[in-house]
């Protein structure tokens, strides 16, 4: 699956699905060191609010549960001309009415915001735009996560350095809710071995595990993979 420019909700799997790609980047990424800064910070990650990745620069995205069933998905790449468009954009006209709209204006009013999803009845919807509109930033921004197999370049290219296997493994038992607490470990403990990671590593992915709520179970099935074999 790609992601269209500008993109459509259809473009996005299942909420359930990108959450559980998303969150096992923010597990994997997770240090405790990243932790102490809070939201002053870069990267993948998790917390009470939800997902985040933002790289200071060029793109930011949150990802958060808003209810049974719901979901919100906001952010900005560099590449949405959405604010910039005349005449402008409404990112939140027919948006439903649980959508944290206080929240969201304020990011509005200050020209931070590029695109906005929302996720309920198990489908994704977003605002009306324009025919002539290039690009809303969805596929800069999140086809790492949208598209299966860019979230195993993802796993393998990553600090961690996952063999095309394990990341394959690690990825279906995330979109399964079936993830333990040992897996991640042995990545720990491979890597460990390395002499790359501290203990404080551990701790700090094994707290984002528990905040992702990757194991239990859920009735979604995970989008097949994309790769040969």
């Amino acid at each position: 699956m790609a992601i269209d420019r500008p993109g459509r909700p259809e473009d996005l799997p299942a909420a359930e699905v990108l959450w559980a790609r998303w969150a096992l980047v923010a597990v994997l990424e997770a240090t405790a060191e990243a932790e102490a800064r809070g939201g002053r910070r870069s990267g993948t990650w998790i917390d009470g609010q939800g997902l985040h990745l933002d790289d200071r620069g060029c793109t930011w995205w949150t990802f958060q549960p808003v209810g049974e069933g719901r979901y919100l998905l906001y952010g900005e790449d560099e590449s949405s001309a959405v604010k910039w468009h005349e005449p402008s954009i409404d990112m939140l006209a027919q948006g439903p009415d649980w959508l944290p709209y206080e929240r969201l204006r304020r990011l509005l009013e200050g020209w931070e915001l590029g695109c906005v999803y929302w996720y309920e009845n198990g489908a994704w919807a977003r605002a009306p735009y324009p025919d002539e509109l290039d690009d809303d930033g969805l596929d800069c921004g999140m086809s790492r996560f949208a598209v299966r197999e860019e979230t195993l370049r993802e796993l393998i290219a990553s600090e961690r350095g996952l063999p095309r296997g394990r990341a394959d493994g690690l990825l279906a038992a995330a979109e399964a809710r079936s993830l333990t607490s040992a897996e991640v470990r042995e990545v720990l403990d491979a890597a460990a071995a390395g002499d790359e990671y501290v203990q404080a590593d551990r701790e700090a992915m094994l707290r984002s595990l528990e905040l992702a709520a990757l194991t239990a179970p859920v009735s979604v099935t995970p989008a097949p993979s994309n790769h040969p074999g």
